[in-house]
């Protein structure tokens, strides 16, 4: 009996033994899991900007760690700057934010970084686990060092058919800063805001070919500052804008181009009163025609014209004007404009000559020159 209990027992202590392997049962713990680093996922969106002297840090803290479990409590925060290949100096104190929150940071530069050329100067930011150790660094965000550019000035417009001439004193350029500068000029349209109606055409009207929506800000950037001109050809007739000019220095960072602005010149405003007549029409050709009779009737004489349409948004439509002869000109076509580029003259006589011409007519009424002329003669019965 006694060597059957000791089969028994060393039977079961085998089952335990293979459980345990397959199972970790049995009352084994099973092997040890690494001890969690609680380490916050790193910054990713981290934006830095430089106005001034000063310097604005921007960015997301994470809301789980690197175990995808929920972080509970302030994350602490190291912000660190670099110039050129040096080590990122530590800049923060005590920074902490809250899981989600939007962590920020600012700096007034020292004086040896906010003077001499615009150089590259980048930022990190460190989160750190409870234990202080660090999630590693973000994604790097650029400013540049240096002295700002300095202000343009004599900024003054000119309207033209074309566009907004905008002019400034070229003999200004900005030696402070080595390498070469840029213009940039910061468009406003003001009409939707003040409501001016009075002293130009509503920007609503519309003439045969429509306008997309206007954008209330833009900025048109200037390569060729020393000329001390550029035409903004987007302007749109029966609008109200301001401008205001800012030199910026620009920096290649990698693949990214990193400005610094000089500070915005005063405004000038500019009211496009379209005053200048459209285009003058081209291609007018004129072909007689000559119905066939019939039914008693005699034949239909006519002289059909064309012309190459103008492209202007304000446009209204044409004009067409004849002369027989040496008479004068002499307008034939309705009094409202003639909205497509053809018109079908039927007051013709047979063997006479006929000279015609077109204009092109605006939605303010400015009307062009004529058109090259051109003749056509109808033919004899």
């Amino acid at each position: 009996m006694e060597g059957r209990s000791s089969n028994a027992a060393l039977l079961a202590l085998a089952t335990c033994m293979a459980a345990t392997i397959a199972l970790t049962g049995c009352g084994t713990p099973g092997a040890p899991l690494p001890p969690s680093l609680k380490l916050p996922d790193p910054v990713t969106d981290l934006s830095a900007v430089r106005t001034g002297n000063q310097v604005s840090l921007a960015w997301t803290m994470p809301k789980k760690n690197t175990d995808k479990l929920l972080i509970k409590g302030n994350i602490p925060v190291r912000v660190c700057r670099r110039e050129a290949s040096d080590a990122c100096q530590p800049l923060s104190g005590k920074l902490s934010f809250a899981p989600g929150a939007k962590g920020s940071f600012s700096e007034a530069l020292p004086v040896a970084l906010a003077s001499g050329a615009p150089r590259p100067l980048t930022y990190m930011v460190e989160l750190l686990s409870p234990r202080s150790r660090s999630a590693g660094p973000s994604n790097a965000a650029h400013v540049l060092a240096g002295e700002a550019p300095g202000p343009v000035a004599g900024l003054s417009a000119q309207l033209r058919k074309s566009g907004a001439v905008l002019h400034w004193n070229a003999d200004e350029l900005d030696t402070r800063a080595s390498g070469a500068s840029v213009i940039r000029l910061h468009r406003t349209l003001l009409t939707p805001q003040t409501g001016n109606s009075a002293a130009v055409q509503p920007s609503s009207q519309q003439g045969i070919l429509a306008s997309p929506k206007e954008p209330l800000e833009q900025s048109l950037l200037v390569d060729s500052p020393a000329q001390g001109r550029v035409l903004d050809k987007t302007i749109r007739f029966g609008n109200t804008y301001e401008y205001r000019a800012q030199r910026v220095a620009r920096v290649t960072v990698g693949s990214e181009t990193v400005e610094l602005g000089g500070p915005l010149s005063d405004p000038i405003r500019v009211a496009a009163v379209d005053v200048f007549p459209p285009a003058v029409p081209t291609g007018l050709a004129a072909v007689a025609t000559a119905a066939a009779p019939s039914a008693g009737l005699s034949a239909s004489l006519s002289i059909d014209l064309s012309w190459q349409p103008i492209s202007e948004a304000d446009l209204a439509g044409y004009a067409v004007y004849r002369r027989d002869g040496d008479a004068e000109w002499r307008r034939i076509s309705p009094a409202q404009p003639v909205v497509g580029p053809a018109f079908h003259d039927v007051q013709v006589e047979p063997g006479h000559t006929y000279h015609y011409a077109v204009t092109a007519i605006d939605l303010g009424g400015h009307e062009s020159a004529r058109s090259v002329e051109t003749e056509e003669t109808v033919p004899s019965p």
